[in-house]
């Protein structure tokens, strides 16, 4: 399945995509798409639902987020080799593990704004990883089976702020905006594979990022094991994963987002994602 929450910030309502791709409403089914309907026995109920009979909505609504209460946004850094090398840092030998600011969550297409003052905000295009089952010291190899689903996520990040600033690399990571995620959360039983999954970024219409989730030093089964050594993963909880070479900050010279910059992106299945940046306010 393909979930979705549509309508604007913090009315969104429930709904899915069916297989021709029509968006579905599903408010009389659950109230949301949240940590209560994310674990296997709801999901199954979800499945059971007659896709056909579901409401169809008219015209093309906002998506939000996929999930909403979102109880810990946590993300893996330097989890490809290649990118890794462009910031100028060693190849981790254990995942790196940083928060991001629930607060920074939004819809994929929503406007991403510059902090204030910001001149190194830049792009990330990652692997979103959604608890559905309590996790706690999981093994390895039953890790995917506390999953609910997968998604696009652009883990935005102000350079200055994370590198430069002193301390953990959170302070660059949370901004306000800085979470686009979605447009839809796709269950796991429509990604049998999390490592053979297509990635890519453009900038005002030029490609900066192409990958594929294979190169991942630390996979989502070992990430998610990892992680729940650490603290307790509950449905709901959003891990991003990492990001392929090509970011701003590796290139040569760097380069950074600005007013009036477009970003488009996707992974393969998941769907994808435009955002325009847009100076900050109030």
């Amino acid at each position: 399945m393909k979930l979705v929450r549509y309508g604007n910030p913090g009315k969104e309502k429930p709904g899915l995509i069916d297989d021709n791709g029509q968006l579905r409403d599903l408010s009389a089914v659950v109230k949301d798409i949240g940590p209560e309907q994310l674990g296997d026995a709801a999901l199954a109920k979800l499945r059971k639902q007659k896709i056909d009979k579901l409401p169809l909505v008219k015209g093309k609504p906002r998506f939000g987020s996929p999930v909403a209460n979102v109880g810990k946004f946590i993300a893996i850094g330097l989890n490809y080799a290649d990118h890794a090398a462009e910031s100028g840092l060693p190849v981790p030998k254990e995942p790196v593990v940083f928060t991001k600011a629930n607060s920074c969550i939004q819809g994929p297409n929503d406007p991403v704004m510059l902090p204030k003052g910001s001149v190194k905000t830049d792009w990330e295009v990652e692997l979103g990883v959604v608890i559905g089952t309590r996790a706690r010291y999981v093994p390895q190899k039953s890790a995917l089976d506390y999953v609910a689903g997968y998604c696009t996520i652009n883990d935005i990040s102000e350079r200055e702020y994370q590198i430069e600033r002193g301390g953990t690399w959170d302070k660059g990571k949370g901004c306000d905006t800085f979470g686009p995620i979605g447009p839809w959360l796709v269950t796991r039983d429509e990604v049998p594979n999390p490592q053979k999954l297509a990635m890519w970024l453009d900038l005002n219409g030029q490609r900066v990022q192409t990958g594929s989730t294979k190169t991942m030093i630390f996979t989502v089964a070992k990430i998610v094991s990892y992680v729940s050594q650490f603290m307790t993963l509950m449905p709901g909880d959003v891990i991003t994963t990492g990001t392929p070479p090509g970011v701003g900050m590796g290139m040569k010279p760097p380069l950074f987002l600005k007013k009036g910059d477009v970003m488009t992106l996707g992974i393969e299945g998941l769907g994808d994602q435009r955002q325009e940046v847009i100076p900050f306010k109030l």
